[in-house]
């Protein structure tokens, strides 16, 4: 059976920390890097003309640093310590333009965008430790700006500043977390099996892929297993795909109950499920399955006036012996499934062969 690759969408969602993939994020950032460089050579020019030499060297050595980091953010790993010293440069930029004696009232509007671009490419929980200090800094300046609080007109000035900074951010961080939560049940939409709570097909395909590489690394070994809930059609022909979806889940539960937390168990479509047993030895994942294979047999399943009764055939392929790869791993517990299944069904096998074998199959649908 060819597997491909897909997209591990967990690891991509821890791997984000906003709205933004880092893939994306560094994109920005060489973007932002590139306008806000060619911005303070510009700006520098006119503090020039102003008289204000040292803010027009500090400029123009930022304005180097961020060519420079424009082109390296193509190739850093420390991506997020960048966009952090970025944005802690650029609002501390905000706050000597501030400061200066001649400075605009217009300059504080900048205050307003603080939590914007900390919130976008930081995340909930850094945007906001890194906005609120900046904000609270850039308040206070405005406060001393304003000079006598006895007008009426200069308060107004000064709330107004207060309530649209308290709005904004206040509207950045419950955004981002509503965001957040929202993508999250969206990517376990995309990774579950509607039917019966377990991994879909490609988010089980993530983690054997992770499981490979964990034990690349380590050492350690673990085994693949196919499972066919044997003549399933007979259910859906006799009873309806109802009753065939009780099936289902009630195999997927059992197999929940009885696998270790270290396990990982999906659905990979039909009545075909996937089990990935961790740190274990052929032998033992044989004896596993084998007991898994009698408590499914065993098992009774009201429906209506009907108790239904299955078997299942197991397929079973033991990492590094039987392969090395997740596509290699498929094909040989495919082997092993199918030489079960011509062996006479509900057994546990390996591709070389079947390990173990009831002395006859019970028949799926079958009531009592």
């Amino acid at each position: 059976m060819k597997t491909p690759n897909h997209m591990d969408l967990g690891a991509t969602l821890e791997q984000s920390r906003s709205g933004l993939r880092d893939s994306h994020r560094r994109s920005l950032m060489r973007l932002l890097f590139a306008i806000t460089g060619a911005s303070l050579v510009m700006f520098a020019c006119l503090q020039i003309l102003n008289g204000f030499w040292w803010v027009a060297a500090g400029e123009l050595v930022a304005s180097a640093l961020l060519f420079f980091g424009v082109w390296r953010l193509q190739v850093t790993d420390f991506l997020q310590q960048w966009i952090c010293a970025y944005l802690v440069m650029l609002f501390s930029f905000f706050l000597i333009i501030m400061v200066l004696p001649e400075a605009s009232v217009s300059a504080f509007v900048w205050i307003l965008m603080i939590p914007v671009l900390a919130y976008l490419l930081l995340g909930k929980h850094e945007g906001m430790i890194l906005s609120l200090p900046f904000m609270l800094v850039g308040v206070v300046i405005y406060y001393l700006h304003l000079g006598d609080m006895g007008s009426a007109h200069v308060l107004i000035d000064l709330l107004n500043l207060v309530l649209c900074a308290v709005l904004m951010l206040t509207f950045m961080h419950v955004y981002e977390q509503r965001r957040e939560e929202s993508e999250k049940r969206l990517v376990d939409m995309a990774q579950t099996d509607a039917l019966t709570g377990l991994a879909n097909r490609s988010s089980f395909q993530s983690t054997l892929n992770r499981t490979i590489a964990e034990c690349e690394r380590s050492g350690n070994e673990f085994a693949l297993v196919i499972m066919d809930i044997d003549h399933f059609k007979v259910v859906n022909d006799t009873l309806g795909h109802d009753a065939g979806d009780r099936v289902l889940q009630n195999i997927g539960k059992c197999l929940t109950e009885r696998l270790r937390a270290t396990d990982a168990v999906g659905r990979l479509g039909g009545e075909e499920f996937g089990l990935i047993l961790k740190d274990v030895k052929a032998a033992a994942a044989f004896e596993l399955m084998d007991e898994l294979r009698q408590r499914i047999a065993g098992c009774h399943l009201a429906y209506g006036q009907a108790c239904i009764r299955v078997t299942a055939s197991f397929g079973l392929a033991q990492w590094p012996e039987h392969g090395r790869s997740a596509e290699a791993l498929f094909c040989m517990a495919d082997r092993g499934l199918y030489t079960g299944k011509r062996a006479g069904r509900n057994c546990v096998a390996q591709a070389d062969g079947v390990k173990q074998s009831s002395s006859q199959c019970i028949s799926a649908g079958q009531t009592g």
